[in-house]
């Protein structure tokens, strides 16, 4: 069983930074996929950046420029800094894995765009970590 555990969200003001932490208990081996993902009520959920077991990364357009994804200890930790926060970044940032089928090495930008269901059983999400950004 694998779970995922998001923190380090918070209130900001724009222009601010924050940093986001997704600690993974459990093991999915060595060919996968993880990545943050937001979601506000009522929008579809928006990839916000990736990486795969590889080493390449993927950042969703609003991220370029502005966020960082990174891993501590291979997949045992991700990252996720955040820097010059607008309000539009406002949301829920989830932390997601997928693995093969789903997902494997060199198609980490096909897992931003089309992530594993929350119900696969090729994936996993965490419960997630609500950002808020004010004006």
């Amino acid at each position: 069983v694998v779970q995922l555990v998001e923190c380090g969200g918070g209130s900001v003001q724009a222009g601010g930074s924050l940093r986001l932490s997704c600690v993974v208990f459990g093991n999915f081996g060595d060919n996968y996929c993880m990545g943050w993902f937001r979601e506000v009520p009522r929008k579809e959920r928006e990839g916000v950046a990736a990486v795969d077991s590889d080493g390449s990364m993927r950042y969703g357009d609003s991220a370029k420029g502005r966020f960082s994804i990174s891993r501590v200890n291979g997949k045992n930790t991700l990252y996720l800094e955040m820097n010059n926060l607008k309000p539009e970044d406002s949301g829920l940032y989830r932390c997601a894995a997928a693995f093969p089928p789903y997902c494997s090495a060199g198609h980490v930008e096909g897992f931003l765009l089309d992530p594993p269901p929350i119900d696969s059983s090729f994936g996993d999400w965490g419960q997630g970590t609500q950002v808020n950004v004010s004006s």
